[in-house]
């Protein structure tokens, strides 16, 4: 198979990748590699504060330049608006605001699916604990492969009438099936349910346009698909979600005014009415420029679409070539829409096996819980042959 874009050689491409150099690199649904444009990025920056002079009048305007040029270049790719973006440090950081953001009453319901990432399912037991909610778990996984009209039956049998919220994956972290969020949307809008979605494996996969997909918190982070610096995540708030969303984590950032109380009185905070209103204090301000450089040295191999359509197009020829091989399993039953593949070995145990590939063949992917599985990630930096040496090793471990 030989795929062709009116692209720039993706060998030279590649090459400004060290990390991809001398290994079969599968885990981009974990962290993505740096290129050396990315390296040299968060190198300047850190140098960039020093020559300002830390925490001078210089230096505090550039960090406020830096996080705004950020949220612009964020808002951007997902086809939003800056003032709809909030910078955080990862995905579970902005699942952590959207899901504290509500002013959970006892008895309020919120709903997740059964493939939800375990730092989602851990932030719902808390809200169980301190709040009174109650929290259920629908099947989602026995339905991913019937098609949305089943996907959206399931969640609204799941629906009850106090429930606040639902939270879901965009791209399940664990089958990769890819939600269709717009649908899901719309049905729990019909219903006054909020929609909190956990978009770590979908930015920098999918093409997307937010604004359309109308889910009300989308969170993401930039170190994965984006192969940006670890550090740097964000988290879109709908305007229709904005202004009953309370701040969870409290510090500067969020704060546009607040007036010190008299005694005997209280004080007069005035929160930001942006994205900035989620965010809290003093950050690492040099991985911004970073991330925006990996974004932009993404974009100079074809459009996101492009980049998507290779993705796929790789992922569905590794699926059914593993298809092929006996005592192999695979958990998706259908072609995949993006680039996460999990399968098993028969009587291999996948978290045993995920150590044996990377130290004995120097391939790099992922072992899973739930389901208990390998997982293997495909980036459009995936080469042909790599996915061929994967597939010459599944094939004798598999023999």
């Amino acid at each position: 198979m030989e795929l062709k874009t009116q692209t720039i050689d993706l060998a030279s491409h590649r090459a400004q990748f060290p990390a991809l150099a001398d290994r079969y690199y599968f885990n981009y649904g974990g962290q993505g590699p740096l290129a050396n444009s990315t390296l040299n990025k968060i190198s300047e920056n850190f140098g960039k504060i020093e020559s300002l002079g830390v925490f001078s009048r210089a230096a505090n305007a550039w960090d406020v330049a830096e996080s705004n040029l950020t949220r612009a270049t964020i808002a951007d790719q997902l086809k939003a608006q800056a003032s709809n973006i909030t910078l955080t440090e990862s995905t579970t950081a902005g699942c952590n605001i959207a899901l504290w953001s509500v002013d959970w009453q006892p008895g309020d319901h919120l709903l997740i699916s059964d493939c939800e990432h375990p730092g989602i399912i851990g932030i719902a037991d808390q809200l169980k604990q301190r709040f009174g909610i109650e929290v259920s778990f629908f099947s989602l996984q026995a339905y991913l492969d019937q098609g949305t009209d089943a996907i959206l039956a399931t969640i609204e049998q799941n629906l009850r009438s106090h429930t606040r919220m639902i939270a879901i994956s965009h791209i399940c972290w664990n089958t990769g099936h890819v939600m269709p969020l717009k649908q899901i949307s719309q049905l729990c809008h019909a219903h006054d349910v909020l929609v909190m979605v956990d978009a770590a494996q979908s930015v920098g996969v999918l093409p997307l346009d937010l604004p359309d997909c109308e889910a009300d918190f989308y969170a993401f982070t930039g170190h994965k698909w984006w192969c940006g610096p670890l550090g740097v995540g964000g988290l879109y708030v709908r305007d229709q979600a904005f202004d009953q969303a309370l701040p969870t984590y409290i510090g500067w950032r969020g704060i546009k005014d607040c007036q010190l109380p008299e005694p005997g009185t209280q004080p007069e905070i005035t929160w930001q009415q942006d994205g900035q209103k989620f965010e809290i204090a003093s950050t690492s301000y040099p991985l911004y420029g970073a991330l925006r450089e990996a974004i932009a040295y993404a974009n100079t191999w074809g459009s996101q679409a492009q980049r998507y359509d290779r993705i796929c197009k790789l992922s569905k020829w590794l699926w059914q070539e593993l298809g092929k091989l006996p005592k192999i399993n695979l958990v998706r039953q259908t072609p995949p829409d993006s680039g996460l593949i999990a399968f098993t070995i028969k009587e291999k145990i996948p978290s045993q096996l995920m150590t044996e590939l990377e130290e004995k063949e120097n391939i790099l992917l992922r072992s899973l819980n739930n389901p208990d599985c390998l997982r293997v990630s495909i980036h459009y930096l995936t080469t042909q042959s790599e996915l061929e040496q994967l597939l010459a090793i599944c094939s004798e471990l598999a023999s």
